[in-house]
């Protein structure tokens, strides 16, 4: 019999029952729930009379609908303030943890789970938001859920789920200057497709991917969605443990000793088999930024836009044409935050590249921390001056400009170089053109107010 993955571990530590020819029965260590998708959830409760089955085990906390300049105030949108307060209501009713506007730990749920200890190695973990792979960096089995299935867990802290096929993505070699691990993943997403992953659990590994930082690896683990797969992780290892070790929901003294023990366990076995593998050299991975309206159509900065026949929508709504060069292109607006890009690690590469410059007059940069933790910590960094006098705007956490579902939204034909995971059609706002590239390529491109190789000014 061969060896375990690292996935098979971690799931099947966590199954409670299964049914023949059918899903799992998964038992959830940790579910995170936001104002989009819990609402319905928590009426499905109230119509069948129950409560939630372990309260202590789901953290909530405002992200999505959330204005990033005066939170102290009234959410001026009607719809966003609605789901704002039914959120705080619910939690209230049914005794779950809540980090609301003003809390001191409120933020993106996938960059708040994991700076307070929340997210640990070889746990399971769920939200209904797709981007919950993020946690998965830390060697947990983590996946986004739908609004049926968020009552699930709250009912039960289980959820009916298909175990996944097991796919190896390996990267090695040194990342060249002005590389980062957005490119990493822009790369691999333009190399098997947005469809590639379909069915599949991701592993991340290779030398490239154990020399990146947690943030950098939380990066590649939250775009996994866009490559199709369920879930993407990331062996835990020393640079995880780091991290962990003092934050407020890590285990202390002897317990800490005991769950590194543990942790150290979870790796794949050497005579483990994957359904699919994928091997990288680092030194093919340049900046890379997107033309078209998925994650998957990413060329290097350097190249023209590919002629294909699947291409002619995507480029007529981008206002593209085949053999473009993107390189000098000019960018009204540029957006660096979301759950892919806005820890405190973004914040000092985009403050180090424009400390000292001017942004171009042409562009609307903005810069949205991912939680109030962050906010406070560039702040005390000094890095909310360096970004004021470059004529950046660093507002207060929340999901922002990723998606237009707040007040920063993108104006109809413009084109925002983002540091988000997704630009399909409209997500930025209707008729927004969206283009994906690296913290690094996004400043660069606010300070020429042109799409920028970085390389040229580092």
């Amino acid at each position: 019999m061969s060896g375990k993955t690292l996935f098979d571990k971690v799931w099947d530590q966590h199954v409670v029952s299964e049914i023949k020819d059918g899903p799992s029965v998964l038992y959830i260590d940790r579910h995170f729930i936001h104002e989009v998708t819990s609402p319905q959830a928590f009426d499905g409760l109230r119509k069948r009379g129950i409560g939630v089955f372990r309260p202590a085990q789901t953290i909530a906390t405002a992200d999505h609908n959330v204005p990033t300049i005066d939170q102290h105030l009234p959410i001026k949108d009607r719809l966003s303030r609605f789901q704002v307060q039914k959120l705080t209501e619910n939690c209230e009713e049914f005794g779950v943890q809540f980090y609301g506007l003003g809390h001191q730990y409120q933020g993106i749920v996938h960059v708040i789970g994991p700076e307070l200890g929340i997210t640990q190695p070889g746990i399971t973990i769920v939200c209904g938001d797709s981007h919950t792979s993020t946690h998965g960096a830390f060697g947990a089995v983590a996946f986004g859920i739908g609004t049926s299935e968020v009552e699930q867990v709250l009912a039960t802290q289980c959820v009916l789920q298909r175990k996944p096929k097991r796919m190896k993505i390996e990267v090695n070699g040194p990342l060249a200057k002005g590389v980062l691990s957005k490119d990493i993943i822009l790369y691999i997403a333009s190399k098997i497709s947005t469809s590639g992953a379909t069915g599949h659990f991701i592993e991340y590994t290779g030398s490239t991917i154990r020399n990146l930082s947690m943030e950098a690896r939380m990066t590649i683990c939250n775009m996994s969605i866009e490559m199709g797969a369920r879930g993407g992780m990331i062996a835990p290892d020393e640079t995880t443990f780091e991290y962990l070790k003092g934050r407020k929901y890590a285990p202390q003294g002897e317990a800490w000793d005991k769950a590194v023990a543990r942790w150290k366990e979870l790796h794949t076995d050497a005579d483990a088999v994957f359904d699919t593998s994928y091997e990288y050299d680092a030194s093919d991975i340049v900046p890379m930024i997107t033309y078209g309206t998925n994650p998957g159509m990413g060329i290097k900065i350097n190249e023209a836009v590919p002629s294909a026949p699947d291409n002619v929508k995507a480029l007529e709504y981008m206002g593209l044409t085949a053999g473009e060069q993107l390189l000098g292109k000019p960018v009204n607006h540029v957006f660096i935050g979301s759950c892919t890009n806005s820890r405190i690690e973004d914040l000092r590469l985009v403050a180090s590249l424009v400390k000292g410059k001017q942004k171009a007059p042409n562009v609307h940069a903005m810069v949205i921390p991912g939680s109030k933790q962050v906010e406070q910590q560039a702040i005390q960094e000094g890095l909310d001056q360096i970004l004021k006098e470059a004529g950046f705007q660093l507002r207060q956490p929340g999901c922002s400009a990723c998606l237009g579902m707040n007040d920063d939204k993108v104006p109809a034909g413009e084109y925002c170089v983002s540091t988000s995971n997704r630009n399909f059609e409209g997500r930025q706002g209707p008729g927004a053109r969206t283009i994906l590239a690296s913290p690094l390529t996004a400043a660069a491109t606010a300070i020429t107010g042109r799409i920028t190789d970085v390389r040229e000014i580092i």
